[in-house]
């Protein structure tokens, strides 16, 4: 099965869908990513704009789900910014702290006003 994001103006998914691998076939049987794109226009109209992702994350950096955005200069799928401080990292196409988690067995969470970890306590 292949999978497809429908992306609104801001490149921001708002739905994802399977389809038959067959719609992606051409006469020799190779799959083509633009086959699915018609395909998917032919369903939901041919002003809605499609990506293909990949449920075992094998292109575009990570599956896409509602609410993320594609990237079509990095030509990936990107998760909401969690912590205004937090960085992209390109290469994984992450959100990363400012600063390196303490690598430690201690639980920590982000702690945005202090821009720091800070360890979990249970209640």
């Amino acid at each position: 099965m292949a999978h497809f994001a429908k992306l609104d103006n801001n490149n921001i998914v708002t739905k994802v869908i399977v389809i038959n691998n067959n719609e992606l076939l051409d006469q020799d049987g190779n799959e083509i990513e633009q086959k699915g794109i018609d395909f998917c226009k032919s369903l939901y109209g041919q002003d809605t704009n499609w990506v293909q992702t990949s449920y075992n994350n094998k292109f575009r950096k990570h599956y896409a789900f509602t609410g993320a955005r594609y990237d079509n200069v990095l030509d990936a799928f990107i998760a909401p910014k969690l912590y205004e401080s937090w960085i992209l990292n390109e290469n994984t196409c992450t959100w990363e702290a400012p600063i390196p988690k303490p690598d430690q067995n201690t639980m920590y969470i982000w702690n945005e006003e202090i821009l720091n970890w800070v360890e979990f306590k249970e209640q």
